[in-house]
């Protein structure tokens, strides 16, 4: 089989400064997205049209996002234009014309402007408290330590690393240097998400016994994206989606799993899942009783969590997505508004910071997930039933 463009890919010195990063679809509640260079990803792509003129922002927590592909330029970047308790103060990137159109767009002055060579720097910056890793899951753990090291307190986007070895080593560089990390879990200051919590967790509708999820979309385009590339994704669907899914089964009962039980899909595109998976089925076994059936690909359309109980049921379908997502259960529809979640996620983890308080969303959570995704992927590949340790 053919390795991912293996000069560029695996080089990550050239591929920060000129790959385009692909952004996680399911997240966008997209069934169907092109993938190319120039298009929707973690990428340093972009164009001086894609910006609208914003407005200044008022003295808050400063944040500097590192990595300015479609993630940080269609949700976080814009906002920061609506929290409350935080503001975008710097940039890190190796394009400069992407630092010039950010510059323009945002009125960040040059010395908040850095490039990966130079984010050390931002140590002796008073005009930035937080650093927001928006870069592969591969390169979560090197810039999170970067950034832990700078003594900024750290925000990283899911999923946290691709090892529990890397989680580990990331919450020491925080705890080493008094700062605190959270994970970019943005559904947990979801509405509807939040009310899963609330039906699951205290039996509304008596103990839960099942939990269905599924987060999927069809990747199309340029085969030699990044998150096609084992070392720089760590996995396919499972890790850029399933995450979704394991996330929403453990919030919904509370509890972590037991035990897993797994089995990789049929490889139809062979051109494309050389070195990742296609598609994943498993099941997570919880001490209870409940199990959770879960399903994610990049061939496929999904966006759904779903739990049963002993006297009612609830649902969401779109699920996952940054907005549009939809509730019901079985005394009729949840009639909860759709929100801002990057906002309210960025605003709780500054909250945390300005009360010295823990983020709901910590290392732990993340290397947790990450533990389990390993899990996982060991019950596929044995074909047996993998106990959680």
């Amino acid at each position: 089989m053919k390795k991912h463009n293996q000069n560029l890919l695996h080089d990550r010195r050239s591929f920060i400064k000129g790959i385009s990063f692909a952004l996680g679809a399911s997240a966008l509640g997209m069934p169907l997205i092109s993938f190319s260079t120039g298009a929707a990803g973690s990428s340093e792509t972009g164009s001086d049209s894609e910006f609208e003129t914003v407005r200044p922002s008022q003295k808050k927590l400063g944040v500097a996002l590192v990595g300015l592909g479609s993630y940080s330029t269609h949700q976080l970047a814009p906002a920061l234009q609506d929290t409350e308790k935080c503001h975008l103060a710097g940039i890190v990137t190796g394009t400069p014309s992407k630092a010039e159109a950010w510059k323009r767009k945002y009125n960040i002055p040059d010395k908040n402007i850095y490039n990966y060579d130079t984010m050390q720097q931002i140590k002796g910056n008073p005009d930035i408290d937080i650093i927001y890793i928006v870069l592969p899951n591969g390169m979560h753990a090197e810039y999170t330590i970067k950034a832990a090291e700078t003594g900024k307190h750290v925000i990283c986007e899911k999923p946290m690393a691709t090892s529990v070895e890397d989680c580990k080593r990331m919450i020491d560089a925080c705890n080493r240097n008094n700062v605190k990390l959270s994970i970019g879990y943005r559904l947990h200051f979801e509405p509807h998400h939040q009310r899963v919590m609330e039906l699951g967790q205290q039996k509304v509708y008596g103990a839960v016994n099942k939990i269905e999820a599924a987060d999927s979309f069809v990747l199309r385009g340029d085969p030699t994206v990044w998150r096609l590339d084992k070392e720089l994704a760590g996995g396919g669907p499972l890790m850029d989606l399933g995450i979704y899914c394991v996330q929403g089964a453990i919030y919904t009962l509370g509890n972590e799993p037991s035990a897993v039980t797994a089995k990789f899909g049929e490889i139809t595109r062979p051109d494309y899942f050389d070195e990742v998976e296609q598609s994943i089925d498993w099941q997570m076994h919880f001490q209870d009783g409940a199990v959770a059936y879960c399903s994610s690909s990049y061939n496929d359309s999904a966006s759904r969590l779903y739990g049963k109980a002993k006297n009612g049921w609830w649902e969401l379908q779109p699920s996952f997505g940054y907005s549009g997502i939809k509730g019901r259960t079985s005394e009729g529809p949840m009639n909860l508004p759709n929100v801002n979640q990057q906002a309210r996620q960025m605003d709780a983890f500054a909250e945390c910071i300005l009360e010295n308080k823990e983020s709901r969303v910590p290392g732990e959570m993340g290397m947790r997930d990450v533990n389990i995704l390993m899990a996982i992927y060991e019950a596929a590949r044995t074909g047996k039933k993998v106990q959680i340790s």
